[in-house]
């Protein structure tokens, strides 16, 4: 198989799920994240298939430059996952920092737009793609949970898997938006109470909304699914 996938976030949690569900599967795999470290480990398990790219995707400039060597390895990119998020401890409208608040919009929300912006060309060119944006229930209803930064950046997230369609269902390119619920990944860590473990026990696993992406991925050309929502039984 010559299909290749980006995915960012790609150090843990649900990009990394994503990331070792497709490489089963045969597919090249671009591993996109801050920390090297971590996506080395993913990495190991993927094998000779796997190119690793550091990059901050809040900075454009950086997120051209992993698109450029991630084109003249693979070529082409079939599918790109946006799978990158983050929150803050402090993320009430009292205690939220405009430094955290920024740092969340670059993440989960413009990350994801350079990201797109970045390849979009290579999938017009050979007419066909799809784009897998990660989100979160709380895109669907505001709460104080997640507080108003992640909110309205997974607001944002889905309003872009929206505009994808629109626009670009004349040249193949597809978007599909995961509203997942509570997931035991490391971004739990940053909740200002951490759930216990027999809290965690009851959540999604990140493998749950890779099966999720992968649906969405596997599909049919003809076929879109512009939203996908999970949550824990």
């Amino acid at each position: 198989m010559n299909k290749t996938a980006v995915i960012t976030g790609a150090g843990s949690g649900v990009g990394q799920a994503i990331a070792l569900a497709l490489a089963k599967e045969g597919w090249r795999i671009a591993l996109i994240g801050r920390r090297r470290a971590a996506l080395l480990t993913t990495a190991k398990s993927i094998g000779k298939n796997a190119l690793i790219c550091p990059c901050d995707i809040g900075n454009p400039n950086a997120v051209k430059k992993m698109a450029a060597s991630v084109l003249k390895k693979f070529k082409t990119v079939d599918v790109l996952v946006n799978a990158a998020g983050t929150n803050a401890p402090k993320r009430s409208l009292r205690e939220l920092s405009l430094k955290d608040y920024q740092r969340m919009l670059d993440t989960n929300l413009n990350g994801a737009y350079f990201c797109t912006q970045a390849f979009l060309p290579a999938m017009r060119a050979q007419k066909s793609g799809t784009i897998v944006n990660v989100v979160s229930d709380a895109a669907k209803q505001a709460s104080a949970k997640a507080g108003p930064a992640y909110v309205m950046s997974k607001f944002g997230l889905a309003g872009l898997t929206q505009s994808i369609n629109a626009e670009e269902k004349e040249n193949g390119i597809r978007a599909c938006a995961v509203f997942p619920g509570d997931i035991d990944t490391p971004l739990l860590e940053l909740r200002p109470n951490p759930p216990s473990a027999e809290a965690r026990q009851k959540m999604l696993r990140a493998e749950d909304v890779a099966q999720c992406a992968l649906l969405a991925i596997h599909l049919p050309p003809r076929a879109i699914v512009e939203e996908i929502l999970v949550r824990p039984r």
